[in-house]
């Protein structure tokens, strides 16, 4: 660390020191504090007796406290969402985005909600899990999808979700569909997917891809199965069997099932809500051979309540392996459902965590 960071983070710590002693509500979300004597970690606002400033360590957040062996306090509780100031900025700013006609700049929302850009930032990505300008392209795309299902042409769709010009449009948006947006407002028509199977540990894997991207990974028990799901998702594209065209991206989903490949990569297709992305992203970050459990998630995007919600994002994931919904299990113990299988679940479980042992 060089000498201005030495200083810029003394002078943090001093501050986030002077808002715990004088218990600044302020305060609460942008830091917790814990205490080395007692192996707890608060609120700026907790109050309980202050402790000796040398005893005292900050955090970015809860997670990093309790990665460092601290454990919440019962009195504060830093990891619940209630009370925490920033919950009502974030939402304010999420309403102006959803309203604006165009999505406001970084700054001016930081300002309205009363903090810096660098906090405000911060803590949107804390709560939402994404950042304000992710939040608003995956809004824009909603309502994109919304009016291309309903509009009579591209154009008036294109103008009834917000893009200003068809620049914007088609540079932005349009390739997120993982086809042209004439084909996705028909149901695919016009449109050939191309996919190919493969027998892999777990039973057959299907990947189907546009020219755009991949637009699903599926497991089954034969390929009949698999074909008619892919069929029943875009029921008026031209499905083509493709094996040597999608050999590259089949082989690596059999070296991510084998362990040689640790993290799946691929151009996914994101026809998603917000809500699903910001799970799905955190799904992706678990580690091979580690699970976690839908409020274990559901806290991880700052939704503690939500853990219904998780597991119906995780029902929905058309993408297998590449977002490893596989992952996620009942906090009461067991495997849980899996839109492949149980026994597929606990099979995928399996293999990943021997070969973290190995």
């Amino acid at each position: 660390m060089n000498a201005l960071a030495v200083l810029h983070h003394r002078d943090t710590n001093d501050e986030r020191w002077e808002a715990v002693t004088s218990r600044d509500r302020s305060a609460d979300g942008q830091f917790v504090f814990a205490v080395t004597s007692t192996g707890v970690f608060c609120r700026p606002s907790c109050p309980s007796r202050r402790p000796l400033r040398e005893r005292v360590r900050f955090f970015d957040s809860t997670r990093e406290a309790e990665q460092a062996g601290f454990r919440a306090c019962l009195r504060c509780r830093p990891t619940e969402l209630v009370g925490d100031p920033w919950v009502g900025r974030v939402e304010r700013a999420c309403r102006e985005i959803v309203l604006a006609d165009e999505p406001p700049r970084l700054s001016a929302l930081a300002r309205r909600a009363g903090s810096s850009t660098y906090h405000f930032l911060r803590n949107f990505k804390r709560i939402v899990g994404m950042t304000p300008g992710a939040f608003a392209r995956a809004r824009r795309f909603e309502s994109l999808k919304r009016a291309l299902r309903s509009s009579g042409d591209v154009t008036t769709a294109m103008f009834d979700a917000g893009f200003g010009s068809s620049s914007r449009f088609y540079e932005g948006a349009a390739p997120r569909l993982g086809m042209k947006p004439a084909a996705y407002r028909k149901g695919g028509r016009g449109e050939v997917i191309r996919y190919a199977t493969m027998l892999t540990p777990v039973g057959r894997v299907l990947v189907a891809a546009t020219d755009r991207g991949v637009c699903s990974v599926a497991l089954g028990e034969s390929d009949g199965a698999l074909v008619d799901e892919l069929q029943s998702e875009y029921p008026s594209a031209a499905l083509a069997s493709a094996p040597m065209e999608m050999r590259g991206t089949v082989r690596k989903v059999v070296d991510h099932l084998s362990g040689k490949l640790l993290r799946l990569d691929l151009p996914l297709d994101i026809r998603a809500t917000a809500f699903q992305w910001q799970v799905w992203n955190a799904l992706r970050a678990i580690p091979r051979g580690e699970t976690r459990t839908y409020s274990q998630v559901a806290e991880e995007i700052g939704r503690p309540t939500a853990a219904r919600a998780v597991a119906r994002a995780c029902a929905s994931n058309p993408v297998a392996l590449a977002v490893p919904c596989h992952r996620v299990v009942p906090a009461a113990g067991g495997i849980g459902g899996y839109r492949w299988g149980a026994d597929r679940k606990e099979k995928l479980l399996g293999r990943e965590k021997d070969s973290k042992r190995r």
